[in-house]
């Protein structure tokens, strides 16, 4: 990989990993777009790696207290705290992602990384995340959440599968569907990410293990460094002023892309 190469790669994940926009799509469309070769496994675990250390980083405060009082709320005669709550409600909403993951491992990795699938998927997602958000109450904040409400945006998650679609931009329309805020949704979206990306990342590293690639460890470094500052820069900003826009520069941006893959496949 060339210097050019890394530092688009690296910056298109940190960006959009935490952007309802779908890094996954952006990804795959790069080659096609800069002319590159496939970027490799060990390059994509490294990118991953990146944004995992950006959002563990920025929610460091509520990770720890989340992690703690959930491990007192396993003890005999520990009680359960929001955090703890909050802690149930993210393991919860894994699990789904997880099953799926490696029911359909194969067909992700293949059939599903069609530009024609990135166009639907784009197109689809961002009218879902507009009608979310136009017609959500958003009355709800993330001490409210439950774990139907937990099962319920971990399903979407799943589906998040399907390239194209958006991690984040499906869980935080789930949680607009359900009434949370802007902030509400965003933000227990980013807490979803990590045992997520920790999964992805496991199951990425399982490969390149048992693989023969080549590793060049000064592109995995610089690919970690720079998807991690450009993650960590997202995150911040997007939570600061998400209330303010809204979600539907992002849904305009997906119905834009989409139609442009369009134009690229049948004009």
């Amino acid at each position: 990989m060339d210097l050019i190469q890394i530092i688009i790669l690296a910056l298109i994940q940190g960006f959009t990993e935490f952007l309802p926009i779908s890094s996954s799509a952006h990804l795959i469309l790069a080659p096609y777009v800069f002319g590159y070769a496939d970027q490799g496994l060990a390059f994509d675990l490294a990118v991953h790696l990146g944004t995992l250390l950006a959002v563990v980083l920025y929610f460091r405060h509520e990770v720890i207290a989340m992690l703690h009082d959930w491990f007192v709320s396993l003890a005999p005669g520990g009680k359960p705290t929001p955090n703890s709550r909050l802690g149930w409600a993210i393991i919860l909403a894994t699990i789904p992602v997880m099953v799926v993951g490696v029911l359909i491992k194969d067909l992700v990795e293949h059939q599903l990384r069609a530009p024609q699938v990135i166009a639907a998927t784009t197109i689809l997602i961002g009218l879902l995340l507009w009608w979310a958000d136009y017609q959500s109450k958003r009355n709800r904040h993330i001490g409210s959440m439950n774990l139907k409400d937990a099962l319920f945006i971990g399903v979407a998650q799943a589906i998040a599968l399907i390239p194209g679609t958006s991690r984040s931009g499906i869980t935080m329309a789930a949680a607009l569907i359900l009434g949370y805020t802007r902030e509400a949704a965003s933000r227990f979206s980013f807490l979803l990410s990590i045992p997520t990306i920790l999964a992805s990342v496991i199951w990425v590293g399982k490969d390149l293990f048992i693989s023969e690639e080549a590793v060049h460890w000064g592109d995995l470094g610089l690919g970690i460094l720079l998807s991690f500052v450009a993650a960590y820069t997202t995150i911040h900003f997007f939570l600061r002023f998400i209330e303010r826009i809204g979600m539907a520069p992002f849904a305009i941006y997906r119905l834009f892309l989409g139609a442009v893959i369009l134009g690229f496949l049948y004009l």
